[in-house]
């Protein structure tokens, strides 16, 4: 990854930062919320598991201005242990061997700054996400377009936009024929129906169009169902599928007839991941 390009885009990221502060500085009316989702499930015995999630947005809202700031991380591990009994049927010593292997793990964290502009909105905003299962070690991105929102009421919102980008992706394989940064279109659909006084349906889509390369078509979906249990407290149960069509390289061993590693190759990584989360939401 150049690191000009690098440091351009952690600047963008926090030059909005520093501007949302200064809205908040001037606009006594704006306010900031908070909502933080942790999950986390562990077995144990034979064979034991580990699955932590934790996701966290910081949403800043004052006149026609608005600033979000998320991030978040997955991670899934899962150990076995195997047992062999050395000596006789008699007298014996039994030896345990563990061994943990990580099965997932994804890293993002993005800031958006949105501002009204006559009937619609402008914006802007910046991402880093970090998925070594999905073949990539950084993936940084730039956005900025215009959208506008339909809906946003008690009932529900659904809002739309789209916006031209700029990515740099870094593959575990990096091939070096390919460029690391590409110029892309990004549209989002954003939709959320109340369905009862404590129960929310939200659904978020987002498409991205590598211009350099078309075959590179991405979308990341996901649909979440939130009870409240108390004013500060709900349960939220969340389903994502992120597509990938042109997806990074993955490099995995080579064996011969005989059964010998005489290396490794590269191979396409799988287009489709999903994740279903369960979590508790934290509200500040």
């Amino acid at each position: 990854m150049r690191p000009a390009r690098c440091f351009t885009h952690w600047t963008v990221a926090l030059a909005l930062t520093a501007f949302a502060g200064s809205l908040s500085a001037q606009d006594p009316d704006f306010v900031w919320d908070n909502g933080t989702e942790v999950g986390f499930v562990t077995t144990s015995g034979n064979s034991s598991s580990t699955t932590f999630s934790l996701k966290s947005a910081l949403t800043g809202t004052g006149g026609p201005n608005q600033f979000k700031i998320e991030a978040g991380a997955i991670r899934a591990s899962s150990s076995t242990t195997t047992r062999r009994a050395v000596g006789t049927t008699g007298s014996f010593d039994l030896e345990e061997t563990t061994t943990a292997v990580e099965s997932a793990a994804n890293y993002f964290a993005r800031a958006r700054f949105d501002r009204d502009v006559g009937v619609g909105f402008a914006f802007a905003g910046g991402g880093w996400e970090r998925n070594t299962f999905a073949g990539f070690n950084h993936r940084i991105s730039t956005v900025a377009g215009v959208g506008k929102t339909w809906v946003d009421n008690d009932n529900g919102r659904f809002k739309t936009d789209v916006g031209g980008t700029y990515t740099i992706q870094k593959d575990i394989d990096d091939d070096p024929d390919e460029k690391d940064g590409f110029g892309g279109i990004r549209s989002t659909i954003e939709a959320a129906r109340a369905l009862s006084a404590t129960t929310e349906l939200e659904t978020i889509f987002v498409a991205d169009e590598n211009l350099a390369n078309t075959d590179d078509f991405r979308f990341d979906w996901i649909s979440s169902l939130s009870v409240a249990l108390t004013e500060g407290l709900a349960f939220k149960t969340s389903y994502q599928l992120i597509f990938d069509n042109d997806p990074a390289r993955i490099r995995v061993p080579l064996f011969d007839g005989g059964g010998a590693e005489t290396g490794t190759v590269g191979i396409p990584s799988n287009e489709f991941d999903s994740l279903v989360t369960l979590s508790l939401v934290i509200k500040l």
